[in-house]
């Protein structure tokens, strides 16, 4: 899908700077400027597939988005030197030409694409189905009104002090807090689990929107926002990393999407009320919109915790008529020829979710899956589930877990505690 919407892209592009060059209506320069793939995503993805279950997948993401903060810091200025030293257009024409060639160069490396998933039996429906996902959309649409009330203020402080030219520099130092936590953060493996990690990180970017009403320069504001910069690479890298552990595989680089389009509409709708806000207020009318969003976004993660605690114990859990995909170099054999693959996937089912369902239950998915476990009482519990085996490519699909205890396993509390400590679930397809 890349080239061609690429290509999309590149051709707005080229008709935004007509349109600018030969004085079109306003309204032109709004309607094509937005066309962009979704590239952020799809490099998080390959990163995904190349690291997944690896502590390098973490440091993968800070790097990402420290290299995204690098883009903030040298774009503008590049692109101002070119419109001022060329042509007015030439910093835009510079862009295309570079996403052009980069997405060029990108999609010919095959060796790092994710492995083509198999296509689920049902339509499932948006990834926003998820409502894991739609916590994590929404604390970046909060998250993201607070970085374009950042960018539209600074402007209105920094002509109000008589600094109009500071205001590039209050950017820059945003980007740089930005990007100096994110090399910190992605050099360390963080203990601390994912969902706690991200409401720290949260209530770490709400605070530091406080000290905006409180200062009177332009230095002041530059310290500020350096301080509020500090909290967002990390908690982009963690919102990316909840983002992995809780959609499907198949639906992965989907999930990455909506998570950088609620981020744009964050930035868009933060930038819109914020200069309402300084038309009415004035400047520290707009870094109220910023408190207001510090605080929503606060919100959002408070109720959304549980959720994403339950999403993360879960794993990568396979949506409602979906087929269990095969991780990368993990290949189901094609229709007609035998083999056997093996995946998996941390599981938080309990026996709980098998009490009163028939030993041959149908699952969704169609599979056959057994759960061994022990209930409440400590006797195993099994449940059993058949349906059709005539599935993509001609497989059928057989599940199988060990719980904490099973009736036919000798007795070994060591190995019974290492269980109830990760319990897996192992999926083992025949193809053919």
């Amino acid at each position: 899908m890349l080239l061609p919407v690429t290509g999309v892209s590149v051709v707005a592009l080229g008709l935004l700077l007509l349109c600018a060059h030969y004085d079109a209506p306003v309204w032109t320069l709004a309607a094509l400027a937005g066309s962009m793939p979704s590239m952020a995503a799809m490099v998080r993805a390959r990163w995904t597939e190349i690291y997944r279950d690896s502590p390098r997948l973490h440091t993968a993401y800070a790097l990402e988005a420290v290299i995204e903060d690098v883009t903030f810091i040298a774009g503008p200025a590049l692109s101002v030197l070119l419109c001022t030293t060329l042509f007015p257009e030439a910093g835009p024409l510079v862009a295309g030409a570079l996403l052009a060639v980069g997405v060029a160069l990108f999609v010919t490396r095959r060796d790092t694409e994710p492995a083509a998933r198999g296509a689920a039996r049902t339509v499932e429906g948006s990834a926003l189905r998820y409502g894991s996902l739609r916590v994590l959309v929404l604390a970046l649409v909060a998250g993201g009104a607070i970085v374009g009330t950042v960018d539209v203020v600074s402007v209105a402080f920094a002509d109000e002090r008589g600094q109009p030219g500071a205001t590039g520099l209050v950017l820059a130092v945003y980007a740089v807090g930005s990007c100096a936590a994110g090399l910190a953060f992605g050099a360390v493996t963080p203990r601390t689990p994912l969902p706690r990690l991200l409401v720290l990180s949260i209530l770490g970017t709400a605070a530091t929107t406080l000290p905006f009403l409180l200062v009177n320069s332009v230095i002041g504001l530059a310290v500020a926002v350096f301080f509020a910069g500090d909290f967002f690479s990390p908690t982009m890298i963690t919102i990316m990393n909840l983002i992995e552990r809780i959609v499907p595989a198949h639906r992965l680089t989907e999930g990455m999407t909506w998570a950088t389009t609620g981020l744009a509409i964050g930035v868009a709708l933060g930038s819109s009320l914020s200069g309402a806000a300084v038309d009415a207020s004035g400047p520290r009318g707009g870094f109220v919109v910023a408190i207001t969003a510090g605080v929503v976004c606060v919100a959002v993660a408070a109720l959304g915790y549980r959720p994403l605690v339950a999403a993360v114990a879960a794993g990568h859990a396979p949506p409602p008529g979906g087929d269990f995909a095969p991780k990368a170099g993990q290949d189901a054999a094609p229709e007609g020829e035998g083999g056997t693959v093996a995946v998996t996937a941390a599981t938080d089912r309990t026996d709980a979710d098998l009490e009163g369902a028939p030993r041959d239950a149908d699952l969704p998915d169609g599979a056959t899956a057994t759960h061994h476990g022990s209930d409440a009482a400590g006797r195993g519990v099994a449940g059993a589930g058949r349906a059709g085996a005539n599935r993509a490519g001609g497989a059928g699909a057989v599940l199988a877990g060990s719980g904490a205890s099973d009736p036919a396993s000798p007795v070994d509390p060591a190995a019974h505690a290492s269980r109830e400590a990760d319990e897996r679930q192992q999926c083992c397809v025949d193809c053919g």
